[in-house]
């Protein structure tokens, strides 16, 4: 039996980081660019307006106010997607629309609410504007300039100034394919709902988490199904796994039971074993192995276990493989607001709701922590970690707490 600290290491030092893929603009958020991006034009091309009014020389306009205002010729109309085709002298203005480029010779632009329009002659009431209201070529690119470096995370933002230099695709790492396997003769999918409302037969619920956990961390799920108790089922799924996925993910079978057949099967397969058991709770019978060249990572079968786990181990590993630099949820520092016990032996990690006031972040349980309830963990916003060796912890005291609601990451792993 290895600490969770060990674990941790051990698992992302046994996944690999994925090769790189081209894939369109479209189908990249969240993915890791695997190249550095330069941008070819300046963004914007030209020096523009910022909104809809009259484009000018601010020496025309200084001194303008209502009982005093300044009179400019109107020489033409310019609209976003259009060019001006004259400049502007002394004494003139452009009517000129937000995205339009700026005339030769205009240093600002006058709202139109400013202003008055006589036939040809705009009444410029407010010099407030004077040599405002523009956008500079290349305020937001420069061509030439550096803009990405490998390893940035594409979300909308990163995408959308892709897409202003014209990218319609780019070279990321790819997403890992995760496959699912849930095992155990009592357990049935939800297209036996009789048998699972009749209680004849528990529903897989840890398929269903486990495939929204996989798409959280931006990977792809690859749903394998039941196995069987019996070795020939389990060890069929694991081979599809190998064939089909990046990372394997199993629920279940990895105690030491007479119905517990992964580990034979993955000896079967020729697996290289890593470790079976961890100091923790809820989560203590956790597997991990390398079969076929695959990663497989068995989590116990308790719900709650199942996504704890996942949590601590299987998240940070399909980061890692999808090229991400942080890898762990952000963990803070919250004073407990009742007392907690527990069997000190083990690492503890127990369902928390954790906000933050003036004095700093705050825990509370979300009730009985026992593995099998899966509505504390829906209740739950952050895992709190009680140290191995801790039996009772007094209201007041400061405990570690893994955000889960946080979207911030680090590079620092929750037990140190």
């Amino acid at each position: 039996m290895i600490g969770v600290r060990e674990a941790i290491d051990h698992i992302l030092s046994g996944v690999p980081v994925l090769g790189i893929e081209d894939v369109a603009l479209l189908e990249a958020r969240g993915q890791v660019l695997a190249e550095a991006v330069d941008s070819p034009i300046d963004v914007p091309a030209h020096t523009n307006s910022a909104m809809d009014g009259y484009a000018v020389r601010a020496t025309d306009v200084h001194g303008a106010r209502q009982d005093a205002p300044r009179r400019l010729r109107v020489i033409e109309s310019v609209s976003a997607g259009h060019f001006p085709s004259m400049p502007i002298g002394a004494g003139e203005a452009t009517r000129i629309f937000t995205g339009a480029p700026l005339p030769e010779g205009a240093d600002g632009v006058i709202r139109q609410e400013d202003t008055t329009q006589e036939g040809d002659v705009v009444v410029v009431l407010d010099d407030r504007d004077a040599g405002k209201n523009i956008r500079l070529a290349g305020e937001d690119l420069q061509r030439g300039a550096r803009v990405f470096e490998a390893g940035a995370v594409l979300g909308p933002a990163q995408l959308g100034v892709l897409a202003s230099m014209a990218r319609s695709r780019v070279h990321v790492r790819k997403r890992a394919r995760v496959a699912i396997i849930a095992s155990g003769d009592e357990i049935a999918d939800l297209d036996q709902a009789e048998a699972i409302l009749a209680g004849r037969k528990v529903a897989s619920s840890n398929s269903y988490t486990l495939h929204a956990l996989v798409l959280e961390a931006g990977a792809a799920p690859v749903p394998l199904g039941i196995a069987a108790d019996t070795l020939e089922s389990v060890r069929a799924l694991l081979e599809r796994g190998v064939r089909e996925a990046d990372l394997i993910v199993s629920t279940a079978g990895v105690s030491v039971g007479e119905h517990d057949f992964v580990r034979d099967a993955l000896a079967a397969l020729g697996a290289e074993m890593g470790f079976w058991r961890v100091r923790m709770r809820p989560g203590s019978p956790l597997g991990f192995a390398t079969v076929g060249g695959v990663p497989w990572v068995g989590l116990p079968g308790n719900p709650v276990s199942t996504m704890v786990c996942f949590e601590l181990y299987v998240r940070p590993a399909i980061r890692k493989m999808q090229g991400h630099r942080d890898l762990f949820r952000r963990t803070v520092t919250a004073l407990t607001e009742e007392p907690i016990r527990t069997g000190g032996r083990l690492t503890h990690f127990l369902r928390a709701i954790v906000r933050e006031s003036e004095q700093g972040y705050r825990a509370r349980l979300t009730g009985p922590q026992g593995s099998g309830i899966l509505t504390s963990m829906a209740r739950a916003n952050a895992l709190l970690i009680v140290p191995e060796g801790r039996n009772e912890i007094p209201p007041g005291e400061m405990l570690s707490a893994i955000l889960l609601d946080d979207s911030r990451t680090t590079d620092q792993p929750p037990i140190r």
